[in-house]
């Protein structure tokens, strides 16, 4: 895909990754990077759209609220010109990536999917920096590589990054990988 301003081919690009492993980040860096080549996008961090409690006792992490906020949110930014969003969020499952494919791809958007990875020993640090409440530190902690293992053996396609590098050089291998094959 061209991608220069005159280009219109909507297109998700989602970044998945466990707790601490850097999507918010380097979504914000992809975005910068966007701007830089002046093509029209969105960031969107997931975790924004689907904070409430409580949440359902069946849908725990709250997927059915957060794919249909992702949804709507992502339709309006298109409606007003956005050529690419940027997601930062979760996919825990092959359903869940099926799901979000159907409901961004609208259209003909391109929906690419990008894992973000990092050594659990940097994961566990940037958790200690962003968390000061004990018991919220001790859930993300362990979540992480509970979340990790979900996510490996997920079988999800697509490209990883080892988040664990300079934000900017990352942001462009991943738009390159993902937008100039």
């Amino acid at each position: 895909m061209s991608t220069d301003a005159h280009d219109t081919v909507a297109r998700t690009i989602f970044l998945n990754g466990t707790v601490g492993s850097g999507k918010t980040t380097t979504a914000t860096a992809i975005g910068s990077v966007l701007e830089e080549r002046q093509i029209p996008h969105a960031v969107i961090d997931i975790d924004q759209l689907s904070t409430r409690w409580p949440s359902p006792a069946d849908d725990p992490f709250d997927f059915r609220l957060t794919l249909a906020n992702v949804i709507s949110v992502a339709a309006n930014y298109r409606a007003a010109g956005v050529q690419i969003v940027v997601l930062a969020g979760v996919i825990e499952t092959m359903h869940q990536l099926r799901q979000y494919e159907e409901g961004l791809g609208v259209g003909g958007a391109i929906f690419d999917h990008v894992m973000l990875v990092a050594p659990p020993s940097v994961v566990k640090q940037r958790l200690l920096a962003r968390h000061e409440d004990e018991d919220e530190l001790q859930w993300h902690v362990k979540r992480a590589p509970e979340l990790a293992m979900i996510l490996d053996s997920a079988g999800l396609p697509g490209p990883t990054f080892d988040t664990n590098q300079p934000l900017k050089p990352l942001a462009q291998r991943i738009i390159q990988t993902v937008l100039d094959p």
